[in-house]
């Protein structure tokens, strides 16, 4: 077990959107993440897209009385409130007014969602971010069709500054090879800054760090691992700007690993 975890993903707040539908569970997702190795987990629910009624007072409530409970369980783990966020007209607004939250509440990176179907460009919106102080991270870049058909904007989109969250499971291949392929290129080229649960359940999609943990070792070296799972995502927690662009290079291009691999209709 790998000590230190800060998960910037996780839909733990019970009852909420698409994650933990109770208590219980939100319990017992807790205590499967500390026995991974997990200290630090940032809630993030769904905000905006059909996830508009979660507002940030609401979650910032919730996620006060889920450390109270986990307190009074006995189960050391902290929580910090944030929000999963579907980039969509008036966002921007929202996260001044602080009815879109930032992660960790500490208006410093936004987590920022794509229609899982398709890209669409996203520099005017880091722009609009970048005016406010605030970096934007992108959730599962790995699992968007979008990008999975054309991997080669990735490069470009790090460079312009956006930061990138790869999902656990993705490296276990949990969501089939051809994520898989593309994380695992992803963290070789360095255009990876934070790995994340993303988790919902306790079944499926757990809060589980420690096997991609392993997994970026295997593909980056220690140094490499602990920057994404430990050292970035806990930079975030505490509200400390994670630098933009790539963590490291390679010559490996992104056509000569996907030219053999069909790509996603």
């Amino acid at each position: 077990m790998r000590a230190g975890f800060v998960d910037i993903h996780c839909h733990l707040l019970p009852g909420i959107d698409d994650g933990s539908s109770d208590w219980e569970t939100s319990l017992a997702m807790a205590r499967m993440a500390v026995e991974d190795g997990t200290e630090t987990i940032i809630c993030t629910p769904h905000q905006l897209g059909n996830f508009a009624e979660n507002q940030g007072d609401e979650i910032r409530r919730r996620t006060a009385e889920l450390q109270q409970a986990l307190d009074e369980n006995g189960i050391p783990l902290r929580v910090l409130p944030g929000g999963d966020v579907r980039i969509e007209d008036g966002m921007i607004e929202q996260l001044i007014s602080g009815e879109v939250m930032t992660l960790g509440d500490m208006r410093c990176h936004v987590l920022l969602e794509l229609p899982h179907e398709l890209y669409f460009p996203m520099e005017g919106v880091l722009a609009a971010l970048e005016r406010q102080g605030m970096t934007g991270i992108l959730s599962h870049p790995e699992r968007n069709r979008g990008l999975l058909r054309e991997p080669g904007l990735l490069p470009s989109l790090v460079e312009r500054g956006c930061l990138m969250q790869v999902t656990a499971g993705s490296l276990m291949g949990t969501f089939g090879p051809q994520s898989q392929q593309l994380a695992e290129w992803m963290v070789t080229q360095g255009l990876v800054h934070f790995i994340a649960t993303d988790a919902h359940g306790t079944k499926s999609r757990r809060p589980l760090m420690g096997r991609a943990y392993q997994r970026v070792e295997e593909l980056a070296g220690s140094s490499h691992a602990h920057s994404l799972c430990i050292k970035n995502p806990a930079m975030v927690a505490c509200g400390k700007r994670v630098s933009a662009g790539r963590l490291s290079s390679s010559r490996r291009g992104w056509r000569g690993l996907f030219s053999s691999k069909k790509k996603v209709a």
